[in-house]
């Protein structure tokens, strides 16, 4: 493998030379900016061999380097291991941007005469936004930018196809909304902003506002497409072999036309003569450049933020999408009690892994109603494997799980009517003491957000202190956001509101679905988290305006064996016993006899 790496690193600068190019950057993104990237776009991989989720890889006629964050610092340097490849490790004070590294490269060329550098990108799946930001940064070092060219569409032998699998309808029972009515609220907002056209690339939004679903993305159930809106039509581009009769018949129902996936470059052209100036709705933040390039009306005239508009909508839940997030977390929770229960007894016996407790989880959600599959691949980190934030267990690194320490469990499933997704950290056995201050100051972190009363229309930014507030008082701090959205049977991770420490605008509103997941990680120690999916509701009107709350969703005991009840405030003490109620009686109706006396131990404090 590794000499295959370096064979294709010759091979493409065989390539740059051919076509006057004296470097090329491989990002870790589609043409849709989605999170989870089809086989067929994983170009960054193909060329690296680094196979995280998140990574750009940079090849020049004499160097190659791979920037990836801190979750993979260990795993990058083990794969790029005898490859050309040097691991930059971003986000460290001492290692430089791309373009830094680039243009610091160019400024020793020039003093050997180099005349020309022209760097290539694919244009396909870069957004107009990194575009025009990349070609500024290399301006200074009088880099041009080149964004018309795949190099592994010509070098990738045996690419993998772009994914062929069917499409299907979702049920308005589960979407609660026609797919008419979206595309006239979007339409509306159109109006209201003198848009000709919208162009939506972001997968799942499609999927939300046709009410259909997919299966061409790793645990996201969307399809590969784009579709066009305009105030009169729509347009989905899509390969025809993904339809079905009946899908084939809604879409036309629907008013929707099919055109080849391949014609995607045409979506920009106007579709009449106009007066005026014609602004295309699309956001140059998700929209990719090689869809910006195509020919517009009017170029300084270009619209910006629709997509996100549609982005937005889909964040605030219907009362049908309510509910099915409500069914879902029941059997979520059924399962999750049935595996807990059986987890202590199974490691006390001996010879359990991260991947076999990871089998016995997904088989017991997989015995539920509307199940779909994981909605991501199941973090199961036990001792030192929990420091690292996302790690999964592969057969070399599978640990055996011993009766003490902690296991970090991080899963979720997709049902047909919600998506879910928690965390528990469990204590199998004896605890070190400072394992178990670790474990009280998330739990506290974790109560504090979940007891927050909130003005409406306020960012995630505003309230993301309150689940640090605990560890910053201990000199703890944990680097990733506290909470996402989460899509009704779409992507885990959904925006576009955050609740994170850097700075996210998007205003919290009642009906999202949010995260709630503080953490702490010790490396080469322990890691803890603590997740429950929330729903944000009203809390009141006062003359100072409307407020909101969260209410979990998640529903599954949290374990109170490692936690140092001293250091527990009484509201505290009593947001535990309120919400493990919950859970008891909401899932108890489903248990056998000896899995409600389980349960009903595992939600009081006195046992």
């Amino acid at each position: 493998m590794k000499t295959d790496i370096t064979e294709r690193v010759n091979t493409l600068r065989q390539y740059l030379r051919r076509n006057g190019l004296w470097a090329f950057i491989f990002p870790s993104t589609d043409p849709h900016q989605g999170e989870y990237v089809p086989a067929h776009w994983q170009t960054r991989q193909w060329i690296s061999g680094f196979d995280g989720s998140a990574g750009t890889a940079v090849v020049t006629l004499t160097d190659a380097a791979l920037w990836t964050d801190s979750r993979y610092f260990i795993a990058a340097a083990q794969q790029l291991e005898g490859t050309p490849f040097k691991l930059m490790k971003d986000g460290l004070p001492e290692t430089p941007s791309i373009d830094e590294w680039l243009c610091e490269k160019v400024k020793k060329l020039k003093s050997e005469k180099v005349k020309e550098f022209i760097v290539g990108v694919d244009g396909e799946v870069w957004t107009e936004a990194e575009i025009n930001a990349l070609a500024s940064a290399l301006e200074k070092a009088d880099i041009q930018l080149r964004t018309d060219l795949d190099p592994a569409e010509e070098l990738w032998t045996d690419r993998p196809p772009i994914p062929l699998n069917p499409v299907e309808l979702q049920p308005i029972e589960f979407a609660g909304e026609s797919a008419q009515s979206k595309m006239e609220r979007v339409r509306q907002a159109m109006r209201e902003q003198n848009a000709d056209h919208i162009v939506v690339s972001q997968l799942d939004n499609i999927a939300w506002l046709l009410n259909m679903r997919g299966s061409d993305v790793h645990c996201n159930p969307v399809f590969v497409s784009h579709l066009l809106l305009t105030p009169t039509d729509a347009t989905l581009f899509i390969d025809s072999r993904k339809l079905t009769d009946t899908t084939r018949n809604y879409l036309q129902d629907i008013g929707v036309k099919v055109r080849p996936y391949e014609t995607k470059s045409k979506l920009t052209k106007p579709s009449r003569p106009t007066p005026n100036p014609s602004l295309v709705g699309r956001g140059a933040v998700t929209t990719s450049a090689a869809e910006l390039s195509a020919p517009l009306p009017t170029r300084e005239r270009l619209g910006e933020g629709l997509e996100s508009l549609v982005s937005s909508l889909k964040s605030i839940k219907n009362e049908a999408e309510i509910a099915g997030f409500r069914r879902a977390m029941i059997r979520d929770g059924v399962a999750m009690v049935r595996f807990l229960r059986w987890l202590k007894p199974a490691v006390e016996a001996g010879g359990q892994t991260e991947l076999s407790i990871d089998q016995k989880l997904t088989a017991l959600r997989a015995e539920g109603d509307l199940y779909r599959g994981l909605s991501f691949d199941t973090i199961a980190a036990y001792g030192p494997h929990g420091a690292i934030v996302h790690y999964e267990a592969t057969p070399e690194t599978d640990a055996p799980l011993l009766p003490k320490g902690l296991l970090l469990l991080d899963s979720g499933a997709q049902y047909q009517d919600g998506t879910t997704d928690i965390t528990r950290t469990i204590a199998l056995g004896p605890l070190t003491d400072e394992e178990r201050l670790d474990y009280t100051l998330v739990l506290k972190g974790h109560i504090r957000l979940a007891l927050t009363r909130f003005p409406d229309g306020i960012s995630g930014t505003q309230i993301d202190a309150l689940a640090r507030w605990a560890m910053w008082q201990q000199g703890i701090n944990f680097g990733h956001g506290t909470g996402h959205g989460v899509g009704s049977y779409l992507c885990v991770h959904e925006g576009p509101h955050q609740i994170r420490h850097t700075w996210k605008p998007a205003p919290l509103h009642a009906g999202m679905t949010v995260t709630n997941e503080p953490g702490i990680y010790r490396a080469g120690k322990h890691g803890v988290r603590i997740e429950n999916t929330m729903l944000i509701i009203p809390d009141g009107e006062t003359e100072f305006g409307r407020f909101l709350r969260l209410e979990p969703l998640t529903l599954c005991p949290i374990d109170l064996s490692p936690v140092i009840w001293d250091l527990m405030l009484p509201d505290e003490v009593a947001y535990i016993d309120s919400y493990h109620r919950k859970v008891f009686e909401a899932l108890s109706p489903y248990l056998s006899e000896e899995e409600r006396q389980w349960l009903k131990k595992k939600t009081s404090r006195n046992n």
